[in-house]
């Protein structure tokens, strides 16, 4: 898993698929808004992600960043 980020949103490479996620840069991390994960980024923009999907994604992604010292919160 890749995560990249800036101050308004992250992307999310995964299994070779990116994911954008809209948030907010926070001092010690980012909060993401769940309810923009709706499709890959191109060449799967006609995937959608369905919600069994997006709560894996949800959970990998606080998976990685919980040790660190950039955490990823969703709401």
């Amino acid at each position: 898993m890749k995560i990249k980020g800036t101050s308004s949103y992250i992307t999310v490479e995964i299994d070779n698929k990116t994911v954008q996620i809209q948030g907010e840069m926070l001092v010690n991390g980012f909060v993401a808004y769940g309810d923009t994960i709706k499709h890959w980024e191109p060449p799967y923009q006609n995937i959608e992600i369905d919600e069994t999907t997006k709560a894996k994604l949800i959970q990998d992604i606080m998976d990685e960043t919980k040790n660190s010292k950039f955490v990823i919160r969703f709401e």
